[in-house]
C-alpha cells in the first residue's frame, strides 16, 4: 500500500513538475493543467499535515509515557501510605486492646476498693453506733448517780 501511495506521489510530482515547465515557458494551462496544480498543493499540505500529526503523535506518545510514569509513581505512594495506614491502624487496635484491658483491670480495682471502704464505712458507721449507744448508756448511768447524790445530799441535810 505505502509502494502504491508512493508511485502515485512521484507520478503527481512529475506532472506538477510538467505543468510548472509549462509555465516558464509561457504556455497556456489546461484545465488538467491547473488541476494537477492544485492536487500538487494539497498533496503538499496533507504531506505537512502528516509530518504534523506524525510529530504531535510522537509528542502524544511521549506525553502518555509521563502520565503512565506519573501513573506509576502514584501508585507506588499510594500502596507505601496504605501500608503505613494499615500498620498505624494496627497499632492503634492494640493500644486500644490494650487500653482496654487495663481499664477493665483499673475498674475492677476500683470496685473491689470502693467495696473495701464501703465495708469499713460500714463497720466505722456500726462502731460509732455502739460508741454512741455506750455514751447514752453511760449518761443514762451518770444521770442516776447525780439523782442519787442528790437525794444522798438531801437526806443528808435534813437529818440532823
Amino acid at each position: 500500500m505505502a509502494d502504491a501511495s508512493s508511485v502515485a506521489y512521484d507520478a503527481l510530482k512529475m506532472a506538477v513538475e510538467h505543468v510548472l515547465s509549462k509555465i516558464r515557458e509561457g504556455k497556456k494551462l489546461s484545465t488538467e493543467d491547473v488541476l494537477v496544480l492544485y492536487l500538487g498543493t494539497i498533496v503538499g499540505d496533507l504531506k505537512e499535515i502528516r509530518t504534523d500529526i506524525a510529530r504531535l503523535d510522537h509528542r502524544i506518545d511521549e506525553t502518555n509515557k509521563r502520565i503512565d510514569q506519573t501513573n506509576q509513581r502514584i501508585d507506588e505512594i499510594v500502596k507505601t501510605l496504605s501500608s503505613r495506614i494499615d500498620e498505624t491502624n494496627r497499632r492503634i487496635d492494640e493500644i486500644n486492646r490494650s487500653l482496654s484491658v487495663r481499664i477493665d483491670e483499673t475498674n475492677k480495682r476500683i470496685d473491689d476498693l470502693a467495696r473495701s471502704l464501703s465495708a469499713r464505712i460500714d463497720e466505722t458507721n456500726k462502731r460509732i453506733d455502739d460508741l454512741a449507744k455506750r455514751i447514752d448508756a453511760v449518761q443514762v448511768t451518770l444521770l442516776e448517780i447525780q439523782k442519787l447524790l442528790l437525794e444522798f445530799v438531801k437526806t443528808r441535810q435534813s437529818t440532823p
